[in-house]
This record gives C-alpha cells, sequence and structure tokens, in this order.
C-alpha cells in the first residue's frame, strides 16, 4: 500500500514549500548585492540577455547551432568567472548568488531524473514512523537489539516441549518469515504470554522492518484503539470527519498492531467493533497482529465463541513462555561494566 496520494501530497508540498523559502533567501542576498555592487546587476543583466539570444538561434537557426554554442559558453563563462571574481574581492564567497538547495541532488524536487532521490525516500519512511504511533522506540526495540540471552535455557516447557530460550528464537524467526513474505502471502500474529516475556518487542521488530521497507505501520494499545472507536460512535459531530479519516486508516493499513488486547473495558460495544475490524482487515487481506496477557482461554471466554472461531481462524498464535525479563534487562544495563 505504502503512503497514500493525498500523503504524497502532504510531502510534496514540503517541497513546494522549501523551494519558495530558498528563493526568497536568494531574492534578499541578490537584492542586497545588487544595491551594494551595481557592476554585478549590470553582469546579470547580460548574463540574461545572453541566454534569451541563445534559446533564440537554436529556435530560429538550428543549422548554426553548433557555432552558436560554442560561442555561448565562452562567453557565458567569461561573465560567470568576472561575478565570481566581484563577490569574492567584496568578500562573499563566490557561489553566493547560485540557486540554494537543501537537497543538491534533487535540487528540491524528490526525483533525480525520474527516480525517486533519497530525500524522498527518506520523507516518506519519516512521514510513514510519524503515522505509525512509533518513535524513537524503534531505535531501541528492533531486530538488531533483539537478545535471546534473558530466557532461560535450562527448564523445558511440558506444552511447547521447548525451553524459554529456544521458543524465544523460534518465534524471531517465525517473525523474520512474517516479514519477508509480507508481499506475497497473507498472515496474522498473536503474541501471547505474560507480562514482560516480550510480545510488544516482537511486534516493535516487525514494525520497523516494514516501516523501512515502505509500509503502511499503524501501532495501538487496545485502550487508544477503542478510544479512537468510542469517539466514532459517541464523541461531538464536528470530530466525525477526523475520526473516519482515522478509523479509515486504520482498517486500511499494510498493518495494523493492538497491543495489550484484553486491557480495554469489555463491552457489547468493543466486542462488535473488534469483530468488525478483524473481519474488514480479513476481506481486503490486510495483516493485523494482536498481544495480549491473556491465555488461549480467557480469550474465549473475554471475547465469546464468534471472534474466538476468528482467532482460531484467521491468526497464528505464538505463546511467549518464561519470567519477566525486564528487571533482568534493567540490571544489566546498569551494571558496572556498561555504565
Amino acid at each position: 500500500m505504502g503512503i497514500s496520494a493525498n500523503q504524497y501530497g502532504s510531502i510534496m508540498e514540503k517541497y513546494d514549500r522549501t523551494r519558495m523559502k530558498n528563493q526568497h533567501i536568494l531574492d534578499k542576498r541578490t537584492e542586497a548585492v545588487h544595491k551594494e555592487i551595481p557592476e554585478i546587476r549590470e553582469l546579470q543583466n547580460e548574463i540574461i540577455s545572453l541566454s534569451f539570444q541563445q534559446a533564440r538561434y537554436e529556435l530560429l537557426q538550428p543549422e548554426n547551432i553548433r557555432h552558436t554554442e560554442s560561442e555561448y559558453n565562452k562567453h557565458m563563462q567569461a561573465l560567470l568567472k568576472k561575478k565570481q571574481q566581484l563577490l569574492t574581492e567584496h568578500g562573499y564567497p563566490e557561489d553566493y548568488l547560485s540557486p540554494i538547495y537543501t537537497c543538491p541532488d534533487c535540487h528540491d524536487t524528490g526525483y533525480i531524473n525520474t527516480k525517486p532521490c533519497h530525500c524522498l525516500t527518506k520523507a516518506q519512511a519519516d512521514f510513514l514512523y510519524a503515522n505509525a504511533n512509533l518513535s524513537d522506540i524503534l531505535l531501541e526495540e528492533n531486530f538488531s537489539t533483539f537478545s535471546s540471552d534473558y530466557y532461560d535455557d535450562t527448564a523445558v516447557d511440558d506444552n511447547l516441549s521447548l525451553t524459554a530460550k529456544e521458543n524465544i528464537i523460534k518465534l524471531k524467526n517465525i517473525c523474520l518469515d512474517f516479514i519477508k513474505h509480507f508481499d506475497d502471502s497473507y498472515d496474522n500474529l498473536i503474541f501471547y504470554g505474560p507480562t514482560g516475556v516480550g510480545k510488544t518487542f516482537l511486534t516493535h521488530c516487525i514494525a520497523k522492518d516494514l516501516l523501512d521497507t515502505g509500509h503502511t505501520v499503524v501501532y495501538l494499545t487496545s485502550l487508544q484503539l477503542f478510544d479512537i472507536l468510542e469517539k466514532g460512535r459517541f464523541g461531538k459531530s464536528d470530530e466525525s470527519d477526523v475520526i473516519r479519516q482515522k478509523t479509515d486508516h486504520l482498517i486500511h493499513s499494510d498493518l495494523l498492531i493492538i497491543d495489550d488486547l484484553g486491557t480495554e473495558l469489555t463491552n457489547n460495544f468493543t466486542i462488535s467493533e473488534l469483530y468488525h475490524f478483524i473481519e474488514e482487515r480479513h476481506l481486503q487481506k490486510k495483516s493485523t497482529i494482536l498481544s495480549t496477557n491473556l491465555t488461549f482461554q480467557e480469550l474465549h471466554d473475554r471475547y465469546g465463541e464468534r471472534i474466538f472461531s476468528r482467532f482460531t481462524g484467521y491468526y497464528n498464535f505464538c505463546k511467549i513462555i518464561g519470567d519477566d525479563i525486564r528487571p533482568l534487562k534493567r540490571f544489566r544495563t546498569h551494571t558496572p561494566e556498561n555504565i
């Protein structure tokens, strides 16, 4: 999906504003220099006149283009050199009156020939990050900072026949496979397990990799999601358009992550809205990731058979086992050798 046409338009408007700002700076410089050094104004008028003259020759006498172009280049270089000398003699850099570009590679257009410039790619990525509801956290929580060393490698879980460390390594590989095949297959994940075992961390890892490849990702806690939906249903009428746009973005984003499912107040409204989101995104083959502290049975008891059947039919369950690793992370971060 990537960014929408409206989002692309917003980015290109920033390019327009950048060009206008830089042109305004150049106009101010030119005005001041022409006032201080009138000879440069005269040179600039000669340069403009020479350019128009050459353009006219090319249009009216194309058969003589080779000769006129050679003479034009010699004359133009002499004028530009004189202009640069005057600038440096008066204490200005020789390029002081040259066009100003924030990005010298694409000249603030966003494109080099027909290919997106690196600055446009970054602008799109920044836009996606901002709209994902994720910021600096992804600098800390991603696959490059992932470590299985926080997990126990001695006790084997009876149900999984794996240690906590073996299990988290297995789940990391599931996440990497999810990312690898994101564009050519449809999949959904539910991370479930006790508090502090790394459920949210894994969702952040997936979010960063997909954002970095230009996908739209929206991350919301369960409380944030249902707050938006409640305002859409029961909020003020003057907020309805904004809420509708947010809801539309949630439904159509490439990946929707709902963290801490089960912390919201569960009632008929939340259950109905959750069912609607699950069905809408499934029909559009848009992937969703859920994380929850609830057990398999608690999910069934809390949301009922209708939603639970969607969970089991549409989602791959990924159980994370082990103890809360957050105290261990804090301890290792603040040990003397790490300070």
